[in-house]
């Protein structure tokens, strides 16, 4: 596939992912897609075999945008500072900035938008949802480990608890802040979690 042809079947996915966190998976059409991308049908099964398809790229595509996103926000930490508590905490203020600086509220997570609808999705695509939560907890999981590996926390509790809690706030402040169309709720809970980091490890 050719430059243009990469940039057609990513504007089918880019565009198809807003419509699907805006309307729903199953409140999406093919023919919304089509029509919103200005491309023909022809055109859009020439790059996906269905709507089935397109999903499984979808969220394909999401998880690998995801995982380099954070990425780039832990190595740009960890240029920053030698501390493993340190770099976690400038990780997390990166993160709120990059959240602080969208121009509106987070238009949603495409995993908890599959998941509201996982009977509408095979064995395959549901697995790679999970995969992609589970990718979230491991990165951030890698992180902590590297403080307790150093300290310990104060409240004793496992670290992968306080891993899967930074997931649970960026995907509860997503859903606050798109219900009350409230931008700043997302970046202050991620600060929020991050003064909780600095408590339980005693960073005060």
């Amino acid at each position: 596939m050719g430059a243009k042809g990469e940039q057609t079947r990513e504007h089918i996915l880019a565009t198809a992912e807003s419509l699907i966190l805006q309307r729903g998976y199953v409140g999406t059409s093919i023919e919304e897609i089509i029509g919103q991308a200005g491309i023909t049908k022809g055109g859009f099964f020439y790059h996906f075999g269905g709507k089935s398809d397109l999903a499984h790229k979808l969220i394909v595509r999401f998880l690998e945008q995801d995982e380099l996103f954070f990425r780039s926000l832990i190595a740009r930490s960890e240029d920053l500072s030698e501390d493993p508590l340190q770099q976690f905490l400038i990780f997390l203020k990166l993160l709120a900035e990059a959240m602080a600086d969208l121009p509106g509220a987070h238009p949603g997570c495409l995993v908890a938008a599959f998941t509201y609808e996982s009977h509408q999705f095979d064995e395959d695509i549901r697995q790679l949802n999970a995969e992609g939560m589970l990718s979230w907890r491991r990165i951030f999981l890698e992180q902590l480990q590297k403080i307790v590996d150093h300290r310990p926390m104060k409240n004793g509790k496992p670290i992968d608890e306080l891993a899967d809690m930074l997931t649970s706030v960026l995907e509860g402040a997503m859903v606050m802040s798109k219900c009350l169309d409230d931008k700043d709720i997302l970046p202050q809970q991620v600060l929020q979690f991050r003064n909780y980091v600095r408590l339980v490890f005693g960073d005060v």
